[in-house]
């Protein structure tokens, strides 16, 4: 971590989409940075992103990463692994959008570079900060079985990468989360392309080395928006409904019914940035979703579309 570093820090956005402009007004909103700059290969939409912050655009990497001290990336999936590693090898703290690459090779290659240059590594699952103010992740339990669906109409967006790598992968990481440190021993995998060059729709099923078994469903072409999970023990059941934002509960198991109430329910992505920037001013051990968890949830992303042909 870059325990040197002070508030306010100079933060820069690079993909000035629709998530870029999420990033940009969290650092605007946290009292921790200052958004200083925005850096997009379409010239006209990094400086719209700037203009609404009055910010600098910048069109080279290199003048960008010189005016920042921290960094999010929200451009496409494939230059993730690019982004990422060019302001690593600068020495600045970085928040990768999920995924944080599409192959555990380049996903690993980012873990070993933020260790080299000793500074923060953060990936963009925030719901794992949502699960930490419901009570799920400190259950010491491994669940039986967890099931989730992560379901949506075709909107066109970030067909770059298939949809295990766009939406599965979230679940993925919560998943990974619960179960613990378990190996997929086995993976059984069916996957549809039919409006893009890869998965639109994959469901996956998995059994674990501690007997966890997981089915997850995830799809960017369904009729209709669903996205939920069903998390199993053997005190009960755990269903939680992502899009109403509420859960039943009949484990036992001591969860807050209140945690949309909480800062991180409310804003699980507000609360990943302000977690990062606390690591990197050394307030916080690490970052709610190291570089490391999203590695693993790449790779395993990576053997379900190999599972599946891609």
């Amino acid at each position: 971590m870059n325990s040197t570093a002070t508030s306010p820090l100079r933060a820069g956005v690079i993909g000035a989409g629709v998530f870029g402009g999420y990033h940009a007004g969290k650092y605007v909103e946290n009292p921790d940075t200052t958004l200083t700059a925005i850096f997009d290969p379409d010239q006209a939409r990094a400086q719209a992103l700037a203009d609404k912050h009055g910010v600098t655009a910048y069109s080279e990497v290199g003048l960008f990463l010189e005016a920042v001290d921290v960094v999010t990336i929200a451009s496409p999936g494939v230059t993730h692994a690019e982004m990422g590693a060019r302001a690593l090898r600068a020495g600045k703290p970085v928040l990768i959008e999920k995924p944080l690459a599409v192959t555990g090779e380049e996903a690993d290659q980012l873990v070993r570079l933020a260790a080299e240059h000793q500074v923060a590594l953060a990936c963009g699952h925030q719901e794992r900060l949502v699960f930490d103010v419901m009570g799920l992740t400190g259950i010491q339990t491994p669940p039986r079985r967890i099931t989730a669906w992560r379901e949506g109409p075709w909107s066109g967006r970030s067909t770059d990468i298939s949809v295990t790598f766009d939406l599965m992968v979230h679940d993925l990481d919560l998943a990974l989360t619960l179960i613990g440190q378990a190996d997929a021993e086995t993976l059984s995998v069916e996957g549809k392309t039919e409006r893009s060059d890869s998965l639109d729709e994959v469901s996956m099923s998995a059994r674990f080395s501690n007997g966890a078994e997981l089915e997850l469903k995830a799809s960017r072409i369904a009729d209709d928006r669903r996205r939920g999970m069903v998390v199993e023990y053997e005190a009960g059941v755990i269903e939680i409904d992502f899009v109403a934002r509420t859960f039943k509960n009949t484990t036992g198991f001591d969860l807050n019914p209140d945690y949309m109430d909480t800062p991180e329910g409310r804003d699980p992505l507000g609360a990943n940035v302000a977690r990062f920037v606390e690591a990197v001013l050394g307030r916080a051990t690490g970052p709610a979703a190291p570089g490391e968890a999203g590695a693993a949830a790449v790779r395993f992303a990576e053997r379900i579309d190999a599972a599946a042909g891609q």
